[in-house]
């Protein structure tokens, strides 16, 4: 699932295309027919993401509410001659005389007022990537949770945008096992991730990728091929199971928790003691 930088760049790829200017709507797919009419020859105002929701805004305080899912896509192409014809199984389609924007694969795409922007906004925790990013609101959920923090991490209502990517690398980069309770870190420790955080995606949004290995080991450092996978990007232990650790050697670990798969190195990131 695309992670918040994913939707924070794709916001800002939208502003570039289409902010401000008269927008051709459609659905060539028909599941967004009746929306794309209403919408059709009115002024994109502008795009803005909370965590890995995007809500492209139009005149009249209208908003198109989109979730990527885990399979979807918002591609943007500027800079064009012609417009093609769409291609594919497309729900939503912006375009101007130079530029377009296709819709596929999303798991939503609602036409709402400012009451559910409002409403969204209120159901998430802080965004790592937003200039109102609270980190002692996203701090109070953590130490008033019995849960651990690899859950924590990945429950939007505590910090929105964080996907299994960046809370496999952050943990790792800070010598956390996924397992332990949130609650059990200090104000510190908690601290340092969420700026850890606000650097890495960050980086990610002008980058397009995730790299979260520190200079001292990148492939060109260590001697070593880079990483292929479709994911892109130099990790420690994201879907690394199985292979030594860029720091210690040992061999990566992987589980699952909650639904999702758990990466890390048990040397470098020692498991929580039990406490009695």
């Amino acid at each position: 699932m695309p992670e918040g930088h994913t939707l924070r760049r794709l916001a800002g790829h939208l502003d570039q295309a289409f902010a401000g200017r008269v927008v051709r709507v459609s659905s060539p797919q028909g599941r967004f027919e009746h929306e794309a009419r209403s919408l059709d020859g009115a002024v994109l105002v502008g795009a803005d993401a909370f965590g890995k929701q995007l809500f492209v805004e139009f005149d009249g305080e209208r908003f198109v509410h989109v979730h990527l899912g885990l399979i979807g896509a918002f591609d943007v192409t500027v800079d064009v001659e012609e417009v093609p014809p769409p291609v594919g199984a497309v729900r939503l389609r912006l375009q101007t005389a130079t530029a377009y924007a296709d819709l596929r694969g999303a798991t939503r795409c609602d036409l709402v007022g400012p009451e559910v922007v409002e409403r969204v906004r209120t159901t998430l925790g802080p965004d790592p990537l937003r200039a109102d990013g609270d980190v002692a609101a996203a701090w109070a959920k953590v130490r008033g949770s019995n849960r651990t923090i690899g859950d924590l991490l990945m429950d939007q209502g505590v910090l929105a945008g964080v996907g299994n990517v960046y809370r496999a690398e952050v943990l790792f980069r800070h010598r956390i096992h996924p397992l332990r309770l949130g609650r059990t870190l200090t104000r510190a420790q908690f601290v340092a991730i969420w700026d850890d955080l606000v650097a890495l995606m960050t980086e990610g949004v002008a980058t397009g990728r995730i790299d979260t290995v520190r200079p001292e080991h990148t492939p060109e450092a260590m001697g070593r091929a880079p990483r292929k996978d479709d994911h892109g990007g130099e990790v420690y232990v994201y879907r690394r199971a199985g292979l030594p650790c860029h720091v210690c050697g040992a061999p990566v670990r992987s589980s699952t928790l909650v639904g999702r798969n758990l990466f890390w190195c048990a040397k470098c990131q020692p498991a929580p003691r039990a406490r009695h």
